[in-house]
Formats: C-alpha cells, sequence, structure tokens
C-alpha cells in the first residue's frame, strides 16, 4: 500500500475547510447582519444600539397601530425563586409577549431553542447572581435570572450544534412557581 492511500483523511475536504477555502452555505441577511454586530461592537455598543433601535421600532408600531413590545411585561407577576423550587415554564405566547423587538427581557434573550421547554414543569437549580460575560470578560451582576435542571443549551440555530453543555437563562417572569 501507498502510504498517500494510507494517510488519507476520511474528510475529504478537511484541509479547504481548514484553510477557509471551503464554500460555506448561504447564510441569510439578518444572520450576517447579527454576526457583523457581534463581531465589531462591544457590548456596551451593542446594548445602545438595540435600545435605540427598540425605541425607534416602538415608535413606528404606535405611528401604524400595532402594539409596542414589550406589552404585557406589567402583567407578569415576579415571585422570587429560589434553588429546589418547581416551576412551569410560561406558554410561548406568554412569553413573545414579554419581549423587546431583540427578543429580550431586561437584556435575557429567549432563544428559539428555548421554545421545546413551554409549558413543561421543572426544578430550579440555581439562582444567578452573578457570570462571566465572555463577549468582554466581565464579572457582571444579574437579578431574576434562573437556572433549571437538565436544561441544557445543545447549540443554535444561528452557529449550529455544540458540545459545550451550557445551562440556559431563564428570567423569573418567564416562569410560574408550582405550589
Amino acid at each position: 500500500m501507498k502510504l498517500g492511500v494510507l494517510m488519507a483523511c476520511q474528510i475529504p475536504c478537511l484541509r479547504r475547510v481548514a484553510t477557509g477555502a471551503a464554500a460555506a452555505p448561504p447564510a441569510s441577511l439578518a444572520r450576517r447582519l447579527k454576526l457583523m454586530l457581534r463581531r465589531h461592537l462591544s457590548p456596551s455598543q451593542e446594548r445602545t444600539l438595540k435600545a435605540r433601535t427598540n425605541d425607534l421600532l416602538n415608535r413606528l408600531a404606535g405611528v401604524t397601530g400595532r402594539g409596542v413590545r414589550p406589552a404585557a411585561l406589567a402583567a407578569v407577576a415576579v415571585t422570587h425563586l429560589q434553588a429546589g423550587d418547581l416551576v412551569r415554564v410560561r406558554p410561548k405566547e406568554e412569553i413573545e409577549a414579554t419581549l423587546n423587538h431583540w427578543r429580550q427581557l431586561r437584556g435575557c434573550a429567549f432563544m428559539p431553542e428555548m421554545a421545546q421547554y413551554c409549558g413543561s414543569t421543572q426544578r430550579i437549580l440555581k439562582t444567578m447572581e452573578r457570570f462571566v460575560d465572555e463577549r468582554d470578560l466581565r464579572v457582571k451582576r444579574s437579578r431574576g435570572i434562573v437556572l433549571l435542571e437538565g436544561v441544557i443549551c445543545q447549540g443554535t440555530a444561528d452557529f449550529g450544534r455544540c458540545d459545550r453543555a451550557c445551562h440556559l437563562f431563564w428570567r423569573e417572569e418567564w416562569l410560574e412557581k408550582i405550589d
């Protein structure tokens, strides 16, 4: 046998992928814009941009007769949850009513991958007081965010599968305590 046959890679395009020469699947305009923002703006610049564009979209929605977002934030009662509490994840429609145009509530995003847990009963693993924001490598304080037992991120539609097994952040407003 030739040495080249023994050393042949099972993935023939691996060399092109490693050097960046392989063709990538087409990305939507929204995805390309989102990635560009993440790569070129600092976290504080991104927050400022999102706040201003959300205000602008709310003004535009008010002029066109559509409802501004978030519309139902005042209607959601917040109960301070503790580790071990049983909760029901609110229906997707109730959660979406609390989100702004960037699909966030107080800076915490509701990802499409979280929708599969809507309506389910979960147990609180831990309440978040602080976390490391990997975008700017700072420890940030938080209130009203909890982790649920066994609710782990498997990746996103934007970035694909991921093996890190990170816990998803849940706002208390999205959960209902079960007595």
